[in-house]
């Protein structure tokens, strides 16, 4: 039995119950196996929940990364904005994503030191992709930011909005918000500098 069998068993119940809802005797029993074998793997369950979180970050940020590569030859605004309907298809299908968004604003509170850790890095990761995305697309000028960070944050941070409806109210709700700020968001950016490819 390997460490890995028992991690995907685990993300599963974690994505599901949270780390306080899940239980190290189901996960053991998903894998086939006692509830002590775990032990020959992982120290217990907070160990057990990290490298969780460590497997699911470096996977959603190879995911997110593919994502807007295979998007290269598309407008900019339908990169931008397919990156919310390809969250939605995410959360609907993939309990990588799912997990992702619970750790991100529900960590465990006795590890939530050690999980945002983990997670404030990959979304500094992600701005810094979104600012290359931006600046490789949009024409400098004096009055935009050499690497498009702030650009990029404001853009995570409509995700972020719009995640927090996705999970208290769900997707119709998170559509609705995004389609909202998105206008908004979309015109400050092209009026940010006196250039851009695409207006």
């Amino acid at each position: 039995m390997s460490a890995e069998l028992i991690r995907d068993a685990a993300l599963i119940h974690f994505a599901k119950d949270g780390y306080e809802g899940a239980s190290l005797s189901k996960i053991a029993k998903d894998v086939g196996i006692k509830k002590p074998s775990i032990y020959a793997h992982y120290k217990g369950k907070d160990e057990l929940f990290i490298a969780v979180v460590k497997y699911v970050l470096d996977t959603e940020k190879r995911r997110m990364f593919s994502y807007f590569l295979s998007q290269k030859e598309n407008p900019l605004e339908n990169r931008l904005k397919g990156f919310f309907t390809w969250m939605a298809e995410e959360n609907r299908e993939n309990e990588h994503a799912k997990f992702l968004l619970r750790i991100s604003y529900f960590p465990p509170s006795k590890l939530n030191r050690e999980v945002m850790d983990f997670v404030n890095p990959f979304f500094h990761q992600m701005q810094r992709l979104l600012a290359r995305v931006l600046k490789n697309q949009l024409t400098n000028d004096s009055n935009r930011s050499d690497d498009f960070m702030d650009e990029a944050l404001a853009y995570i941070t409509i995700v972020d909005g719009s995640v927090i409806e996705l999970m208290f109210n769900g997707e119709e709700y998170f559509l609705k918000r995004f389609s909202a700020t998105w206008p908004i968001f979309w015109r400050g950016l092209l009026t940010t500098g006196k250039g851009a490819d695409e207006k």
